[in-house]
């Protein structure tokens, strides 16, 4: 770190020297507008530019299908307002791959379209975007998939099993948005300011929308477990996933509350009952367990998974609740 002496001029303005190497590599020079950021107890000077939407730009050449849908995925997350995909000749199938990724992505639009060359831009103003909102709404999403998913299993009902697997395309949209929020937060203060959140609580959230996106993924995978069995489960199994379901979800519940609670102290103990909760689910695991082992091996086996979605997605509750515990505490900063 470069030490310089603030200064007084004119009795009440206090300057500082920039320093000659960073003002060359960032093309500052006498004239030139500099923006200052509070940051905590940090002062952040930035170069003031145009702002002009990030560009980036990828030769697509070779990519097809998922490979090419997770690129468009992640150069979004990255942070790029337009997205320029470019090849010597641009197929059918590249196409339908572009427009099924943008159709995932929130704000994502494609612009252009030629023989070798496809734009897409980002038309959502990040600061209109609430990660609180979004993360309460992926809150909702993942309890209702994990509601969802443990009744069609007990009721044996495809329908509502299908519709599970669908509803995980609406949490991945919002991960992908919360993540590029957060990305962008972590380059700039100033996008931290304009979404209303310190970087600190921007990764809080961030954090725990993973854990509710991987509650969702296990919501589907046991949707798609319970598409998967021939016949319905038997009575004294249901009731004991019922059981199960309804303690992970009080583990998740209570952790997402003491996420959002302002005040510290209600938070600390909200958190801290979560966590609590967490050891008994492997009672509940273990109960089941020893009803499975009087099953056919296959749906013993598929119900095995069924209870382990479960447990982990009780953990992913108690992770939530750490980092509740994590944004309750006291701040170091004076």
């Amino acid at each position: 770190m470069e030490r310089r002496k603030v200064q007084v001029t004119g009795g009440s303005t206090y300057t500082v020297s920039i320093p000659k190497d960073w003002a060359r590599e960032h093309d500052v020079s006498a004239g030139d507008e500099v923006g200052f950021q509070p940051d905590g107890n940090s002062l952040l000077l930035t170069p003031i530019t145009d702002d002009e939407p990030v560009r980036g730009s990828i030769d697509i050449s070779g990519l097809e299908g998922d490979e090419l849908v997770r690129t468009v995925v992640t150069m979004y997350v990255s942070g790029f307002d337009v997205l320029e995909l470019e090849a010597n000749r641009i197929t059918s199938g590249q196409r339908r791959s572009i427009r099924n990724a943008t159709q995932g992505l929130v704000g994502l639009e494609v612009l252009e379209e030629t023989g070798d060359r496809v734009v897409v831009q980002d038309l959502l103003d990040s600061a209109e975007f609430s990660v609180h909102n979004a993360v309460s709404r992926m809150r909702l999403i993942a309890l209702s998939m994990l509601d969802d998913a443990v009744t069609a299993l007990v009721e044996h009902d495809p329908d509502l099993a299908r519709d599970v697997v669908e509803r995980d395309d609406d949490m991945d949209r919002l991960w992908f948005m919360v993540s590029r929020v957060f990305r962008s937060s972590l380059r700039s203060p100033e996008a931290a300011q304009d979404i209303g959140l310190d970087r600190e609580t921007c990764f809080d959230y961030h954090s725990s929308g993973r854990q509710l996106e991987r509650i969702a993924d296990h919501a589907t995978k046991m949707a798609n477990v319970a598409l998967d069995m021939d016949e319905a489960i038997p009575a004294d199994v249901g009731d004991g996933v019922e059981d199960l379901h309804a303690d992970a979800t009080e583990v998740i519940d209570t952790a997402m509350e003491a996420l959002f609670e302002e005040d510290s102290e209600t938070a600390t103990d909200l958190a801290n009952e979560a966590r609590a909760r967490v050891p008994g689910i492997d009672e509940h695991t273990r109960a089941i367990d020893d009803l499975l082992r009087d099953l056919e091996p296959r749906q013993a086996q598929q119900l095995s998974l069924i209870v382990d979605s479960l447990s982990r997605c009780a953990d992913y509750g108690g992770n939530v609740a750490e980092t509740a515990l994590q944004k309750a505490a006291p701040s170091p900063n004076p």
